[in-house]
């Protein structure tokens, strides 16, 4: 008597998926991604901190896709670049010293810094 009811619990089953097929298809089916290309994003020029927060990567069996995270830090790193000169530009341009002399020096109250009392308890 299980047998039966388990048998015609499937047939239902079936039945309704063959029905719930017909009657929406198979929805649309993307094409792969041809390769060496990938669906992560970023803007020709002009890189906001917006576009950045937006940047999705594929995730895989080990975690990201090594290459599309590449890809993003070489555009960033284009970018940051392009802006430093320009920046460079522009402040000889003006004769104003762009501060590279001190570039050695630690920064004071950097994000990551202690505050000054807090380094001295330690």
């Amino acid at each position: 008597m299980v047998l039966l009811y388990l048998v015609v619990l499937v047939l239902v089953a079936v039945v309704l998926f063959g029905l719930g097929s017909a009657l929406f298809g198979r929805g649309e089916l993307l094409p792969p991604l041809p390769r060496a290309t990938t669906a992560t994003v970023l803007p020709a020029s002009g890189v906001t901190g917006e576009d950045v927060d937006a940047v999705k990567f594929t995730q895989t069996l080990r975690g990201y896709k090594t290459s599309e995270v590449d890809w993003v830090l070489d555009r960033l790193g284009q970018e940051l670049d392009l802006l430093r000169g320009q920046l460079a530009a522009v402040r000889a341009a003006h004769g104003v010293d762009d501060g590279s002399g001190d570039a050695g020096e630690p920064v004071e109250g950097g994000a990551h810094a202690l505050p000054a009392d807090a380094t001295d308890e330690s």
